[in-house]
């Protein structure tokens, strides 16, 4: 009989299925700067070129000593080098901790103490921030920039590391293998949350979970190989050269996506004719708009996908009106250590579900993907030890969303209080459930409806307000670009506050006009009704990843100073 190859528990070994597949279609397309007359000039590798560069880098890394299940910190600009270097350390075994950059310094540091390092990879910027900083100093071995034809004194760079790859390759009889063998549940990368409510923490993620999250993608969205992905955000761009799709990169700054400037990424959509574009809410709402007043149609788009925070309706109804049916946008539930839980499609929110939540019942996110186990338990504050099926509560009724599934990530790295606090065991099903911190309810359809997280609910003393349902009903207002329910503490009482964020250009009487409608449609609803006091802010603070979240917690504070 014929022997059966095993392919390597590796999430690498789709880039090798594909360059086998595919060898000369492009797996990478990014900016390499502009011609005389201003066009953005750009560099590409192919499967086949992609995959040969990382082998290079698996085997060199064996080669310079960086062991299998050491940590290396990624600080590298979205290029071609970030796409090798990355499917070269899965390749080795050595799992990437990947952090925003735009997180702040105070937080990047304390991210890389946190998961402290063996190696450090990073553009020269980056590594004199680390050596003025001490970023990892306890623990990281050795620094590797990345400046692809640069020399640096004291630091081997990853064009070294290459050479060693190609040297032990035509120097040996038996050849580094640049798979290292490893297990389905060994660890793949530590992804940093956004921080959105509280510090960043790294979700420990095994290669047995990207495989879920490839198969997932794939099947709930229907991306085929040979697609083509715009990519304005870094992390789920690697995703696309494991679907077969080309991930094209555009000139942005990735860390600002709501101040992406519209008319280069329609250029670069004029360029290559994607058919599938990722983005945050804050890029679709900055790019919508301008696609419309320019009489632009996004007639190459199969579908976009927006995640980050809930998208409203009325970015939706912009944004689809650019596709050329049946596309549309989809808007994928999840989170760092759960994606995608559910999933919805523009057509069915601006259809049916946005006026339930304009009524204020939050907003649909969708049925849970097939394949997970999705259930609404009792909100509490406590960590939750074991599983019991009385913790659920019935469908329609609020509680916190609780998801277990081969997605879910089993731990933060060495935050085992917040994994405590995170994940509820359930021997009795040989898994466990990840607790969203999100509350929501089920309904009578088998839908997910989300109603806000649950560390920033307003809690009364008769009565709990949660954020997502309140805001649902102003939100309708044609004057408010988006609001914010928070408790501002004045004098140890807490009161509801509704912050808002309006259209441009409001004066004041027209400020106090809408300050009045606003009531008036808060009075309609008796979850909104005790809602008074309303606030103008002109520009609300969000996360760093998708410049989609409300940092609630600091409109709190500034409206708890502004009503002393």
């Amino acid at each position: 009989m014929p022997s059966v190859v095993q392919e390597p528990a590796n999430i690498a070994r789709h880039l090798r299925a594909m360059a086998i597949r595919q060898p000369h279609r492009h797996a990478v397309v990014v900016p390499g700067g502009r011609s005389a007359g201003g066009r953005v000039l750009y560099e590409h590798m192919t499967y086949r070129q992609l995959d040969r560069d990382s082998d290079q880098i698996a085997r060199g890394l064996a080669v310079a000593g960086v062991a299998a299940g050491a940590r290396a910190a990624v600080m590298v600009k979205p290029g071609l080098d970030f796409f090798s270097l990355t499917f070269g350390l899965f390749k080795a075994g050595v799992p990437p901790v990947l952090i925003d950059p735009g997180m702040g310094l105070k937080n990047l540091g304390r991210c890389l103490d946190e998961a402290a390092p063996d190696y450090f990879f990073g553009i020269p910027r980056a590594v004199a921030a680390r050596r003025v900083l001490g970023w990892g100093r306890e623990t990281v071995r050795e620094v590797f920039v990345v400046a692809p034809g640069w020399r640096w004194t004291g630091h081997r760079t990853l064009d070294e590391v290459r050479r060693l790859g190609r040297e032990s390759l035509s120097e040996s009889a038996n050849p580094i293998d640049p798979f290292r063998p490893v297990a389905d549940d060994a660890v793949a990368a530590i992804l940093f949350t956004s921080g959105s409510t509280g510090p960043p923490k790294g979700a420990v993620y095994t290669h047995g979970i990207f495989e879920a999250q490839v198969e997932h993608f794939r099947n709930l969205y229907a991306i085929e190989p040979g697609e083509l992905d715009l990519c304005t955000f870094p992390l789920f761009a690697l995703f696309a050269p494991a679907l077969g799709m080309t991930a094209i990169v555009p000139d942005m700054d990735f860390t600002r996506p709501a101040r992406v400037n519209p008319d280069r990424l329609l250029g670069t959509i004029e360029d290559f004719g994607p058919t599938n574009l990722f983005g945050s809410p804050a890029l679709l709402r900055r790019v919508g708009p301008a696609a419309t007043k320019r009489g632009v149609k996004l007639t190459t788009l199969r579908r976009a996908i927006t995640a980050g925070a809930p998208a409203s309706p009325a970015v939706l109804d912009v944004f689809s009106k650019l596709l050329e049916p049946p596309a549309e946008v989809f808007t994928p539930y999840g989170a760092t250590e759960a994606m995608p839980v559910a999933s919805i499609g523009s057509r069915e929110i601006l259809e049916e579900t946005r006026h339930e939540t304009e009524q204020g019942k939050g907003v649909c996110v969708g049925v849970p993907v097939r394949g997970l186990d999705v259930r609404i338990i009792r909100v509490s504050d406590a960590p939750i030890e074991t599983w019991t099926d009385d913790l659920e509560v019935n469908d329609g009724e609020l509680g916190e969303i609780a998801v277990s599934g081969p997605v879910v990530t089993r731990e933060y790295f060495r935050r085992p209080e917040a994994t405590r606090l995170a994940k509820i065991a359930a021997p009795a099903r040989g898994s466990f459930f990840h607790r969203m911190g999100d509350i929501g309810y089920r309904d009578a359809e088998g839908r997910l409806w989300f109603c806000g997280r649950m560390s920033q609910r307003v809690v009364l003393p008769d009565e709990t307000l949660y954020t997502i349902c309140c805001e649902g009903v102003f939100n309708a207002h044609p004057s408010v670009v988006r609001s914010a329910l928070v408790g501002a503490r004045r004098r140890d009482v807490v009161v509801p506050v509704l912050c808002v964020e309006p259209l441009p250009g409001l004066d004041s009487a027209g400020r106090e006009k809408v300050r009045q409608e606003l009531r008036a449609m808060g009075s309609r609803f008796p979850h909104t009704r005790r809602i008074e006091e309303i606030r103008f802010h002109p520009s609300f603070p969000v996360d760093i990843r998708h410049n989609s979240k409300i940092h609630r917690e600091k409109l709190a504070i500034w409206a708890g100073r502004k009503g002393r």
